[in-house]
């Protein structure tokens, strides 16, 4: 009989069917089939040996991070808090009488004996303590290496003191006496407490006789200052010989009498305020008995740190710390506060922000929606990627030669030619440095830009043309709102590294100590053309260029403290502002 004939639907319906049914055994019913044995998997070739590395690659990188911040922290934290005063003595000699330091103990550290180490010397005894002995003006030096193989005796003396002052640094010694108008009122105990109870007065005398000839006798000047520039201007347009400037001077003239006669004013009310303040004094001796006498005023502050408890500590770090947030700066940037440094590096950080946003932004449309993808728009890419790779300082010398040197110059020729030649823009200043910072930090703005822009899913530019949308309102409404939380990371990433770019600034217009802040009360309050402080080339300045490396290290690291946080909190504020964006559009985009 004649087979059947299969179609091919029937025939795929058996085999899936055949694939399915069990296999029935080879021989027997209770035989079982043959155990096969499956390869096994190389190790590497899993990749299991990568993914170890890299973990422990993760691992170590935040260990490293991790650790350098708890370096700088605690290193930051503990700078202001007030340690006690030790009294050593130390004999050098066998036949030599002991000598009497006092100080604060540093650290301390191993050293290896040069010399014959003095029967029972123990191994524990080649350690030194450095020890800050302050008093610069008595010894030359802040700080005195003492080994402690020769350590007679330490004590912690009930009465030392501690005195910050404005100038030579702080001073470490005993009380003496107490004088009003150069004579002696109390001594010992007496004249401590009595120089406790009218210290604040005599400071706050000192406060209000440095702001009145800082800012009034500084509005003064700026008044004359501009009576000049006035004259000038006139001379410039008609010349000296016309009539204008004849009545020009008469005016001046008057004006200048006016003013004179008020700086005059000022400037007597303040000495007078001066020598109110300065009427108290201190003596004060040294562990070796030498005596200075310290004005009231010229006291910063004073404590005894071995006679303070707990709370008293306290209220000595915070002081410490509220100075260090709200004064300047003194005794070459290595005490005192960092306000006019904080101020320079938000203000330089924020207008390189608004700067550099808005350019890379539109840059980073035109590539990506606008520009024709070819081999030219591909050289601009990577022209921008490289510009990311160009170090810091090749961009610091560009901006004093095109931004300061020729811009600032034409622009000093153009508007500010009574000031010449003297420079008002042709010179480092905050708007030039700013400007630098945003040429360096563009490429990560535009790269951030165009990866956020490309994210964009095309369902959702498809749906807007065809609901009628124009280009612009395409991107207008519907690209932006979607790319902008990736936009604010570009921002972010400009600003963090902006904050912490040193190099350029110190060729464009950061100094060691601005005298003025760029924002004040005069128009135009915003002063773009005046040199700024920084924190990062305090950093520097206080590290390397201060005449004692010790004294500053403290500082060094408070100051990076405060850098680091400075950067986190505008990064937080930019991010705060990105969620909130995002939640914003996150909805619709019409």
């Amino acid at each position: 009989m004649e087979a059947a004939r299969v179609t091919p639907v029937e025939a795929a319906q058996r085999a899936v069917a055949s694939a399915v049914a069990p296999a029935a055994p080879a021989s027997g019913a209770g035989a079982q089939p043959p155990h096969r044995r499956g390869r096994r998997t190389a190790l590497a070739a899993a990749g299991e040996p990568l993914v170890w590395l890299l973990g422990a690659g993760q691992v170590l990188a935040v260990l490293m991070i991790a650790g350098l911040l708890g370096l700088i922290f605690y290193q930051g934290f503990r700078t202001f808090w007030p340690r006690p005063l030790v009294q050593m003595q130390v004999r050098t000699a066998p036949d030599a009488p002991p000598q009497r330091y006092l100080g604060e103990v540093v650290r301390h550290e191993s050293y290896r004996l040069t010399g014959t180490a003095p029967d029972g010397a123990v191994p524990a005894a080649e350690r030194r303590s450095l020890l800050r002995v302050g008093n610069y003006d008595f010894y030359g030096d802040d700080f005195r290496w003492i080994p402690e193989l020769g350590v007679v005796a330490e004590l912690r003396p009930a009465d030392a003191v501690t005195i910050e002052r404005l100038e030579w640094g702080p001073f470490f010694g005993f009380v003496r006496e107490y004088r009003v108008d150069g004579r002696t009122v109390a001594t010992g105990e007496a004249a401590w407490r009595r120089f406790q109870a009218e210290h604040g007065g005599a400071r706050g005398q000192w406060a209000r006789a440095r702001r009145m000839l800082k800012h009034d006798l500084g509005r003064v000047n700026r008044k004359l200052e501009e009576d000049r520039l006035a004259l000038r201007r006139v001379e410039l347009a008609h010349g000296r010989d016309s009539a204008e400037y004849a009545d020009a001077v008469r005016e001046s003239a008057a004006g200048s009498a006016r003013l004179q006669e008020e700086y005059r004013r000022i400037q007597s009310q303040a000495e007078a305020l001066r020598q109110e303040a300065e009427r108290t004094s201190l003596v004060v001796a040294e562990v070796g008995g030498r005596e200075k006498e310290l004005k009231s005023a010229e006291i910063v502050r004073a404590f005894q740190p071995n006679a303070l408890g707990f709370t008293g500590k306290l209220g000595v770090y915070f002081s410490r710390w509220w100075e260090f947030l709200s004064a300047e700066p003194r005794e070459a940037n290595t005490e005192g506060g960092v306000l006019p440094a904080i101020f320079g590096t938000v203000a330089m950080t924020l207008i390189m922000a608004l700067l550099v946003t808005p350019f890379g932004v539109i840059a980073a449309l035109y590539l990506r929606e606008y520009a024709r993808q070819g081999w030219l728009v591909s050289v601009v890419r990577i022209a921008v990627n490289n510009l990311a790779g160009v170090p810091s300082i090749v961009f610091g010398v560009f901006g004093l030669g095109f931004f300061c040197y020729v811009i600032g110059a034409s622009m000093d020729q153009l508007f500010f030619a009574e000031k010449l030649p003297n420079p008002t823009f042709g010179t480092g200043g905050l708007m030039w440095a700013s400007l630098t910072l945003a040429l360096l930090t563009v490429p990560v703005v535009i790269v951030a830009t165009e990866e956020a822009l490309a994210a964009v899913p095309r369902s959702l530019r498809e749906g807007a043309f065809a609901c009628g949308a124009s280009k612009w309102q395409v991107i207008r409404r519907v690209v932006l709102p979607k790319a902008l939380p990736g936009i604010m990371t570009g921002v972010v990433l400009a600003m963090a590294r902006g904050a912490g770019e040193v190099a350029p600034l110190m060729i464009t217009g950061v100094v060691k100590l601005a005298p003025e802040l760029p924002l004040d009360g005069e128009f135009p309050f915003l002063h773009l053309n005046r040199s700024f402080m920084h924190l990062g080339f305090h950093i520097y300045d206080v590290g390397f260029q201060s005449r004692n490396a010790e004294a500053g290290k403290p500082m060094v690291f408070t100051t990076t403290l405060l850098l680091i946080c400075v950067v986190l909190l505008l990064n937080i504020s930019v991010i705060a502002v990105r969620t909130r964006l995002k939640r914003k559009y996150e909805s619709g985009y019409f």
